[in-house]
């Protein structure tokens, strides 16, 4: 004995209006553009006299990469750990500098943000915040925000930062960033 939803048994029917409502509705529809990953544009280079993996194999490489819903912009870095974003947070621990990307384009945000945290390191500081903004009024997520993160994790500004991580609210949140600054090398 079925209990699903698809039990015929305990469909109802459309009413008129329904149908027109969902007939109305469907034909709306706009098909979402899908983006390639760069792993399924490109064929993998093999070396000469090396044989192609077995179908089977191919198979499994080819899988959808499981996305997980609102990852954290500068997951490639490392988070700080819980106590030091609380103390930071609450003011217990001193943010030693700060920087505001604000109306600056990528390339003078970039070049900015390298001198800044060059500066902080070699000053000693551990903790700063870089101040990117939300983006636009209309709910579009500004430039700087997507792109400082990914900046962050450039090998020229990981000789700088440690751990990356959202600000809390009262630094700025989703338009703000703590950055952990390695120790200045001897």
């Amino acid at each position: 004995m079925s209990t699903g939803h698809n039990d015929k048994r305990h469909r109802r029917r459309l009413t008129e209006d329904e149908r027109k409502l969902w007939s109305g509705i469907t034909r709306a529809i706009v098909p979402l553009k899908r983006r390639r990953s760069l792993a399924h544009q490109y064929e993998p280079i093999q070396a000469r006299g090396e044989r192609p993996p077995p179908p089977a194999a191919r198979a499994r490489a080819e899988l959808p990469v499981q996305r997980h819903a609102a990852p954290n912009p500068a997951s490639s870095l490392a988070p700080l750990e819980r106590r030091q974003k609380q103390r930071l947070a609450r003011g217990a621990a001193p943010i030693d500098g700060r920087i505001d990307l604000h109306g600056k384009s990528q390339s003078q945000a970039h070049a900015a943000l390298l001198g800044f945290l060059r500066r902080a390191q070699a000053d000693g500081a551990r903790f700063v915040l870089v101040i990117t903004g939300k983006g636009g009024a209309s709910g579009e997520r500004g430039i700087l925000k997507r792109q400082v993160p990914l900046c962050l994790r450039l090998p020229e500004f990981r000789l700088y930062v440690l751990a990356a991580e959202e600000a809390h609210g009262a630094h700025g949140g989703e338009g703000a960033l703590y950055v952990r600054l390695r120790r200045a090398r001897r």
